[in-house]
């Protein structure tokens, strides 16, 4: 890798309380193979810890935007990517390390392939090396169903965590809506790409090694069990929602959203009764049902402009018709919620 005035790739890595998982993090950014120019810049978003002076410390070619109050994924990553240089633009967690080969696999195939479409690489458990997904399908209620197919390219979204677009094309589709926070936004620019007859492709070749569930706890597999926390269930089923609300193309948005909403008021109650835990029903359900409430406006204004581009049949090439929760609840059981 080398560093340029004019870099082809901009790598963007969103920080806070990272000190743990930074070094072998930007140690992997570069010792990558390959003669490419990039960038890196680093959001530390209000970190407690010495994140910052780790960095200018081991790393002093890295780029670093302070924010003075935490403000989320979403926030983070549009502000760097309103700074980037490069002509491509790799968001990469924290808590994530690349494979040697991954930048310039990703360039490589970005370049051939003549249009601009989102990429995104093997996930792999951190810990076990196990493969975790390559990008996912989604069923029609928009849960997350991990890809495993080497031969399926073709994807319904790729993780945030190691999400390369073009700049032009991040650009023309608005970055992350800020208002969602943190989760589902990477859910969110794919759907819409879709919508607009952009496609999402997992490569099969090389990867990246990620802490799955570190950044807000849960939403993994651990001991054979499903593990989450109220507050990264909250903001998923959320952000989710608004996801459906905006990219779920009429007349299926008159049948899926309704149903969807039902789905969730039962599912909610079920477990709340089953758990005897009215937390749940309170912190997770309810919030998520009144956010969409409250956000109706924006929610119904932002739909008109993003329905005026309609590929309906990219758009749900890679839906799944089984729910995912109930495979995920037959396989695991109820999920532990902490």
């Amino acid at each position: 890798m080398n560093e340029s005035a004019y870099p082809e790739i901009t790598i963007c890595i969103a920080n806070y309380n990272g000190i743990d998982v930074l070094g072998p993090c930007l140690q992997s950014v570069f010792e990558q193979d390959g003669n490419l120019s990039i960038e890196v810049i680093l959001h530390d978003d209000a970190s407690t810890d010495d994140s910052i002076d780790f960095v200018r410390s081991n790393f002093p070619q890295v780029s670093i935007i302070e924010s003075s109050e935490n403000v989320g994924f979403c926030i983070s990553n549009n502000r760097m990517v309103s700074k980037a240089r490069g002509r491509y633009v790799l968001l990469l967690n924290n808590d994530a390390a690349l494979h040697r080969d991954a930048i310039r696999t990703l360039h490589a195939f970005a370049t051939n392939l003549g249009r601009p479409a989102i990429l995104g690489l093997p996930q792999y458990n951190m810990q076990t090396g196990e493969l975790i997904d390559i990008g996912s399908l989604v069923d029609l209620f928009l849960n997350p169903v991990p890809n495993k197919d080497r031969n399926r390219r073709h994807v319904a979204m790729v993780i945030g965590a190691c999400f390369w677009i073009p700049r032009a094309l991040w650009d023309e589709l608005g970055g992350f809506p800020e208002w969602f926070g943190s989760l589902a936004e990477d859910m969110y620019l794919c759907c819409l790409a879709r919508l607009r007859g952009y496609p999402v492709i997992a490569l099969p070749e090389s990867g990246f090694d990620h802490w799955v569930g570190r950044s807000f706890g849960g939403g993994k597999i651990m001991t054979g069990a499903l593990r989450t926390t109220y507050h990264r269930r909250s903001m998923s089923e959320r952000n989710k929602s608004f996801v459906m609300m905006l990219c779920y193309p009429a007349p299926y948005a008159y049948l899926l959203i309704p149903l969807h909403l039902i789905a969730l008021t039962v599912e909610g109650l079920l477990i709340s009764m089953i758990k005897g835990d009215p937390r749940l029903w309170k912190e997770i359900y309810c919030n998520c049902l009144n956010a969409l409430w409250a956000a109706r406006e924006r929610l119904l204004s932002k739909r008109t402009t993003i329905q005026k581009y309609g590929n309906t049949g990219l758009f749900f090439s890679s839906h799944t018709l089984v729910p995912h929760k109930l495979a995920m609840l037959r396989k695991y059981g109820i999920p532990s919620i902490e």
